[in-house]
């Protein structure tokens, strides 16, 4: 497993480092700078980041958030103290585990544990919400295609329907691309 510990005080990126040492086959990379982080990780490519920020001030705090925003992977960020402002930013960024005044060694383990669980539940909702969403989109794309055959044609709306499957089968494409490609179609000759 490749993390990366992203702190600027070398001190406390070894109590890190050390919660880390009971773990097998890890590759550790510390990250002492700010300048260029986003380039860093990427080259990095860790499977999980961890962010001991200490008391950082808002500005500090927002920056490391939006590096937040742009990684797709587990983070866990430590901070000495916090508000609620911060918290809700901290999980808007997609922060997987926001602790305050809780940096100790034994309880680094257990925090990569929850943060990865707590990551990998939140794809999965991701994914299930854009497949929902995705499903949506096709099916008002059928309907809008239903309408255009019925109002064009005359027919019933089974079969504006059969119509749009008889389409999709003899040309070996889905329904929902058919319904697209008719909709875009309808459009362009009302211009």
């Amino acid at each position: 497993m490749r993390i990366a510990i992203i702190d600027e005080s070398a001190s406390r990126a070894s109590i890190i480092e050390e919660g880390l040492s009971q773990l097998h086959d890890c590759e550790i990379s510390v990250i002492t700078s700010r300048h260029g982080l986003l380039a860093r990780i990427a080259e990095i490519d860790p499977e999980i980041v961890l962010m001991d920020l200490g008391n950082p001030s808002r500005d500090v705090l927002e920056e490391y958030f939006v590096v937040s925003r742009a990684l797709s992977r587990p983070i866990a960020m430590f901070v000495d103290q916090s508000d609620d402002d911060a918290i809700a930013a901290s999980i808007d960024a997609g922060v997987s585990a926001y602790v305050v005044d809780g940096l100790s060694a034994r309880r680094i383990r257990p925090l990569i544990e929850m943060a990865v669980r707590r990551f990998n539940a939140f794809a999965r909702l991701q994914a299930d919400l854009d497949e929902a969403n995705s499903k949506l989109a096709e099916r008002a794309a059928i309907d809008k295609a239903k309408r255009i055959l019925m109002d064009t044609r005359g027919i019933t709306e089974p079969e504006a329907y059969a119509e749009l499957r008889r389409k999709a089968m003899s040309s070996s494409r889905r329904i929902a691309d058919i319904a697209d490609a008719l909709v875009t179609a309808h459009e362009l000759m009302r211009e």
